[in-house]
């Protein structure tokens, strides 16, 4: 299931970004980015460029998909990843519901991957304090779980 969330964090990521960029035009105003014509610019005056800048490339979308692929890096060494990467997406979520209403569907597939990271971070706890590890010589224990399959 980790496995899931994660490739469900980097679709979010990666389809908010290249949505933007290309579906909304974002990419049509990368003349104004490398010409500087962002540097000036007084965020309360936002111009059209540098509404598309924050909608595509300084969007929460790059570190998305960066988290997205931290945790199918986790998943593939056997590490849950910890529980608060859930908690915090769970409530980056519903402050976006509660400020702006929900998206159209894209923000649920968020919300899903946020909650199988939560409940599969518990499942590990719940089995740590079952079977503690042989290994905890070091004083620091990695909540592993067995390779998936």
């Amino acid at each position: 299931m980790i496995k899931w969330a994660g490739r469900l964090v980097v679709l979010y990521g990666s389809a908010h970004t290249l949505g933007a960029l290309t579906a909304l035009g974002a990419a049509s105003h990368a003349g104004a980015w490398f010409s500087r014509e962002l540097w000036s610019e007084d965020l309360s005056d936002m111009s059209p460029a540098m509404s598309a800048y924050w909608l595509s490339v300084n969007s929460f979308g790059p570190p998305l998909i960066l988290i997205g692929l931290t945790v199918l890096w986790l998943n593939r060494r056997g590490i849950t990843p910890p529980q608060f990467i859930g908690w915090a997406m769970v409530a980056w979520v519903v402050t976006g519901f509660a400020l702006a209403g929900p998206g159209v569907g894209q923000d649920l597939i968020l919300l899903v991957a946020a909650v199988i990271l939560v409940v599969e971070a518990r499942r590990a706890k719940a089995r740590d304090r079952l079977a503690p590890p042989a290994d905890t010589a070091a004083g620091s224990v990695q909540h592993r779980r067995p390779a998936a399959r």
